[in-house]
C-alpha cells in the first residue's frame, strides 16, 4: 500500500571545517544534530565524537567516496535525515560534487516528493591554513589538487603551468601520499620556471588539529618538505613576502598610493590603474616612443602580453601619430587579396612561429608565396613551408616609421603564427615588425 511508503528524507552535505569544534559553523552543528545517520571518512568522524552520540554512524575509507554517497542515498530514500560530512567545505574537493553527480545519474531532479539536499558550507582548508601563516591569499589565487587518482597528470601539469604563467598564489591540495611522492617535486619544477627560487612557501599539516605543523621554506627547497594527504601547500606569487613570521601577499595598494594615502603620480583615487584595461595600451605606446631602437616584440615581452594584444595596442585608430609602429586589422575573409599583394613584393622574409617559442626564418621571392584556400605555402630553395589555414584566426597589417611593413597572422589564442615581412634593398635582413629575428 502506498501509505506504507515513508516520505523521502534529506541529505545534508556538511562541512565541519578544519576539525576544531571552535571553527565549525552553528548550522553545521545543527545539521548533524538533526541527522539520524552520519556518514563520512573515518578520520573526519573521529574529529566530532561528541556530536555523534545516539546516531547511526557509517565510517568509510579514503577512496570510498561513492560508497558514502550511495549509503546516504539509500538511507534518505528510506525516509531518514542523513549528514554526509566533509572536512573543510563540502564544495571544495569535498562530497558535494560526487553527491550531485550520483543523484543526477539516478534521475533525481530535486523536486517536491524527492530526497532534498542541502549544502552546509564550512571553513575550507585553504582558509584555515592561510589564517595560520598570515595573509597569503589577499590577492588572486588558485587551488590545484596534485592527486592523479581521478585527474590525468598532463592536465594537472597544464594547470600548474597556467598558475605559474598567471602569477597566481597557488594552493596545492593532496600534495603527497604514501604512493605519490614525486608529484610535489614535479610541481615545484614547473613553478620554478616562473617564480623566484626564494618565493615564500608554507606547508601546513593538520590545521587546527592536535598534530598541527607549520613549515616555512623557499620554493627552491619545497622538494625537501615532507607533505602528506593531511597537508596543504601555499606557494606565493611574485609579490608575496615573508617577514616577522608572517607570509603576506600585498593587495596592491602600494602600486597606487604613497605612504600618506595620496595617489602616486599617474594614478587617480577610485579610477583604474594606468595599466588597467583601458590604460595599458597607452602606456605601451609611450614606452615604445621612449626606446632608442623600438621593437614591438620587445614591448610585448616587457608588458607580458600576447602578440595579438600588442598588435591591437598600436592599432591606427587609437595610436598617437608619433607611435613607431601602427597596425590595421584585416578580416580573415579579406586575407587572400592581401596575400596576392604580398606576391608582388620582390622578396619576403617569413618568420614561422612554432611551439615553445621556436621559429623558422626563410627568405623567398614574392612569387614563392602560394595559397590554395586550405594551405599557405612558402617555397624556400629546395624545401617549402606549409601553414594550415584553419589555424589562422586573425590578421594584422603592421607598418613601422621606416615604412617597412608586414602581414601578421595569429591563432585563436592570439599567438603569432606567421609574419610575412617585405624586404627592401636598403635593409634586406631587416625585421619590418620590430621583432627580433
Amino acid at each position: 500500500m502506498t501509505g506504507d511508503v515513508p516520505p523521502p528524507g534529506q541529505i545534508l552535505l556538511v562541512g565541519i571545517g578544519p576539525g576544531d569544534p571552535a571553527h565549525m559553523t552553528a548550522r553545521a552543528r545543527e545539521a548533524i544534530a538533526e541527522a539520524e545517520v552520519v556518514i563520512g571518512y573515518q578520520t573526519y568522524l573521529k574529529l566530532i565524537p561528541e556530536l555523534l552520540e545516539g546516531k547511526t554512524v557509517i565510517g568509510k575509507a579514503m577512496t570510498e567516496e561513492l560508497d558514502r554517497v550511495e549509503a546516504a542515498w539509500q538511507a534518505a530514500r528510506a525516509g531518514q535525515v542523513v549528514a554526509l560530512v566533509s572536512s573543510g567545505d563540502p564544495g571544495v574537493y569535498g562530497m558535494a560534487g560526487p553527491t550531485y553527480e550520483f543523484l543526477l545519474q539516478q534521475g533525481w531532479q530535486g523536486g517536491a516528493g524527492e530526497v532534498q539536499v542541502e549544502v552546509v558550507p564550512g571553513t575550507s582548508a585553504l582558509s584555515s591554513c592561510a589564517a595560520l601563516v598570515g595573509a597569503p591569499l589577499t590577492h588572486d589565487f588558485c587551488t590545484i589538487s596534485l592527486s592523479d587518482l581521478l585527474t590525468p597528470w598532463p592536465v594537472i601539469a597544464r594547470r600548474l603551468e597556467a598558475a605559474g604563467r598567471g602569477d597566481f598564489v597557488t594552493v596545492l591540495y593532496n600534495p603527497a601520499s604514501k604512493r605519490r611522492q614525486a608529484h610535489i617535486a614535479r610541481a615545484q619544477e614547473i613553478l620554478l620556471r616562473y617564480r623566484d627560487p626564494k618565493t615564500p612557501v608554507a606547508v601546513v599539516r593538520s590545521a587546527y588539529r592536535e598534530r598541527q605543523q607549520v613549515q616555512h621554506l623557499p620554493l627552491e627547497q619545497l622538494h625537501q618538505a615532507e607533505p602528506s594527504m593531511l597537508s596543504t601547500v601555499i606557494i606565493g606569487n611574485r609579490s608575496t613576502r615573508f617577514e616577522h613570521g608572517r607570509m603576506v601577499t600585498p593587495r596592491g595598494y602600494t602600486a597606487k598610493y604613497a605612504e600618506a594615502g595620496t595617489p602616486v603620480p599617474g594614478e587617480q583615487r577610485g579610477q583604474s590603474l594606468s595599466l588597467g584595461l583601458e590604460g595599458w595600451p597607452v602606456v605601451l605606446r609611450q614606452w615604445l616612443r621612449e626606446q632608442q631602437t623600438p621593437s614591438l616584440e620587445a614591448a610585448a615581452a616587457h608588458f607580458d602580453v600576447g602578440w595579438a594584444e600588442a598588435l591591437a595596442a598600436v592599432a591606427d585608430d587609437v595610436a598617437e601619430p608619433d607611435t613607431p609602429f601602427m597596425t590595421s586589422r584585416i578580416e580573415v575573409t579579406d586575407l587572400p587579396r592581401h596575400l596576392e599583394e604580398c606576391r608582388e613584393w620582390p622578396r619576403i622574409r617569413a618568420v614561422v612561429r612554432g611551439p615553445a617559442g621556436t621559429r623558422m626564418v626563410c627568405s623567398v621571392a614574392g612569387a614563392g608565396l602560394y595559397y590554395d584556400g586550405e594551405t599557405l605555402v612558402l617555397g624556400a630553395g629546395g624545401g617549402r613551408v606549409e601553414l594550415d589555414w584553419q589555424r589562422v584566426a586573425a590578421a594584422w597589417a603592421l607598418a613601422g616609421t621606416c615604412q617597412h611593413c608586414s602581414l601578421e597572422l595569429v591563432d585563436e589564442r592570439g599567438r603569432g603564427l606567421l609574419s610575412l615581412q617585405r624586404v627592401t634593398g636598403r635593409n634586406p635582413a631587416g625585421d619590418a615588425s620590430g621583432r627580433a629575428g
